[in-house]
């Protein structure tokens, strides 16, 4: 039996659903009157049915119907097909609704605890009922698949102002830059200025690899100075904060993570003369797919968020 000639194109949801309706009434009489049909309208959408599919559906009794062995079949993989179609307008439903449904978002931790926490706030005040996930995405350029797979819906973070990736598309927010700071009480701190090579034999807080730690190396490299090597690298904005605050330590953090922390951790932007080298921080989506409206939403609070970097 080829699906495109004998089913695909004649099988009709109307006609499964009368059916459906016959099955459980055992009587096309008792199934018009449920279906405000007349039963000549029935019994010709089940002799339809019975005609493309090529099999009794129904023995006709005085009584009524009684189903057969191919009807019981029929109606075994209808009454699941359509319990999927009616999970489907609910996922379509909770799609449409901005107020409603999961966002999954993609970035590294310096945008987790900083640029994101406002959005996330927000999005909690309006829209409570919205459930965000958060994953690790501390390199994008090494995350696209979680892009491209599905896992997430968009990736946010810096990157490469020459990305050339066919099938994303990235919405450039601002330009980022690495700061270099210190604790309050560091001694460093007192000073109205400082030297680039005057630090590099400190003990140093930085991130792992990433486009921000590249900036770092460039920065340095740029002045002819080796990059620090002293000191502690590790993943955690909270754990290399709290360290920064002892006053043992110099790090680099971007422009993101001090406007947002900085009113819990004491430290000061060090007065060195450099040229960073910037990079963008953007919103990067998968073209051609379609994004719920709770996504849309959040990304409309990130990019408000964001504007604030420019300022």
């Amino acid at each position: 039996m080829k699906w495109n000639d004998r089913i695909g194109r004649r099988l009709t949801l109307n006609d499964l659903h009368v059916f459906m309706t016959v099955a459980e009434a055992g009587s096309m009489v008792k199934a018009a009157e449920q279906l405000a049909l007349s039963q000549s309208s029935v019994s010709k959408a089940i002799a339809n049915l019975e005609h493309t599919i090529g099999v009794h559906l129904f023995d006709r009794t005085a009584r009524g119907v009684d189903i057969t062995g191919h009807g019981r079949a029929l109606l075994r993989r209808s009454t699941a097909a359509f319990a999927e179609l009616r999970e489907v307008i609910n996922d379509i439903e909770v799609l449409a609704a901005s107020s409603a449904g999961e966002i999954r978002v993609g970035c590294p931790e310096a945008i987790a605890s900083g640029l994101l926490v406002p959005a996330l706030t927000r999005l909690a005040e309006e829209h409570p009922t919205v459930i965000v996930r958060i994953f690790p995405a501390n390199n994008l350029e090494r995350e696209f698949q979680l892009l491209r797979y599905g896992a997430v819906d968009f990736l946010l973070g810096g990157i490469q102002k020459s990305l050339i990736e066919h099938d994303l598309h990235a919405e450039v927010l601002y330009e980022d830059r690495p700061f270099i700071v210190a604790g309050v009480n560091h001694r460093w701190a007192r000073r109205r200025r400082v030297e680039l090579a005057e630090v590099v034999d400190e003990p140093w807080l930085l991130a792992p690899e990433s486009i921000f730690r590249s900036s770092i190396a460039a920065t340095f490299e740029s002045k002819g100075l080796p990059v620090p090597k002293l000191g502690v690298r590790s993943y955690s904005i909270y754990q290399r904060l709290t360290l920064l605050a002892t006053g043992r330590f110099v790090g680099a953090e971007s422009g993101s993570v001090l406007r947002y922390g900085s009113d819990r951790f004491p430290f000061k932007i060090l007065p060195v003369e450099f040229s960073p080298q910037c990079f963008s921080v953007a919103i990067l989506t998968l073209k051609n797919r379609t994004m719920a409206s709770a996504v849309h939403t959040f990304i409309g609070y990130v990019r408000e968020v964001a504007q604030a970097m420019e300022e």
